[in-house]
């Protein structure tokens, strides 16, 4: 018997559906990331890049992180929040459309934030390391790209991204889910496989710097690619054996951990 193998391609939204009928559910997606860009662009020009978590509270931290999360990853998430919005439309329209909608980004946004308790914790043991001792910055930063690097050529990796890639199959499995909260929880369903994607990449900003605007800029561009791109696979090991070179050049090349050098210090 002869098998035939049917490679997956990223969602593609514009053959799935009228671009009229989601004028709303794009809309919103649009304003929220550019606000968020916003809002994390002013906060960096003003705190500037430091380890650890910048002498932030936790509460502080976790809305700057929300912003963040909300300015790289919506970009790449939309495709999929703008499918469900369609299907969801069947069953509600204008304003409620829009609704539903917030609430499949606002669950989505929420294990990102969860994540980012994670990122919190590890922010504070790194910049407690390299205010004790300034060279403990050079082996963090290898540890960071190298623990990237290896994520981003493992076999979770691709679990993950072969989810984001192409969520129909996902999606219509949530349809049969019933309320209460039923976008909220589809939306943080999502989310799950999207943080077990790309965590790696956010790792990085430690040694970068998690105020690094241009850092946060090449990881949103990268995601983007990642997920929608029909050769984002191959991309992410790029990506990986990139973080790898970075692993084995950071020891040598202080330029490389702005985000762990003490202020004060030349880089």
């Amino acid at each position: 018997m002869r098998t035939v193998t049917v490679e997956k391609q990223p969602l593609r939204t514009g053959v799935l559906m009228p671009a009229r009928d989601l004028v709303v559910a794009w809309g919103l997606i649009v304003v929220i990331a550019v606000l968020a860009w916003v809002i994390t662009a002013g906060q960096a020009r003003d705190m500037g890049i430091e380890p650890g978590t910048m002498g932030m509270a936790l509460p502080a931290f976790l809305l700057l992180w929300l912003a963040m999360m909300a300015a790289m990853m919506l970009p790449s998430v939309a495709p999929v929040a703008v499918t469900w919005a369609r299907g969801i439309g069947r069953q509600s329209t204008g304003w409620a459309r829009a609704l539903r909608t917030t609430e499949f980004l606002g669950g989505y946004l929420v294990v990102w934030t969860a994540f980012g308790l994670l990122a919190y914790g590890g922010l504070a043991l790194t910049g407690d390391l390299v205010d004790r001792d300034p060279d403990a910055g050079k082996w963090i930063g290898v540890a960071a790209f190298a623990l990237a690097g290896l994520y981003q050529l493992g076999p979770l990796k691709y679990v993950c991204l072969r989810h984001c890639r192409s969520p129909m199959a996902q999606l219509m499995r949530y349809a049969a889910w019933r309320a209460p909260a039923r976008d909220l929880r589809v939306g943080a369903h999502h989310g799950a496989f999207c943080v077990g994607c790309c965590w790696a990449l956010m790792v990085v900003l430690v040694p970068l710097g998690v105020m690094n605007v241009a850092a946060m800029a090449a990881i949103a561009v990268v995601v983007f690619l990642e997920k929608l791109w029909r050769r984002g696979p191959q991309l992410a090991r790029v990506t990986g054996v990139g973080f790898l070179v970075l692993a084995v050049l950071a020891p040598f090349q202080d330029w490389l951990l702005p985000g762990l050098t003490p202020s004060g210090m030349p880089m």
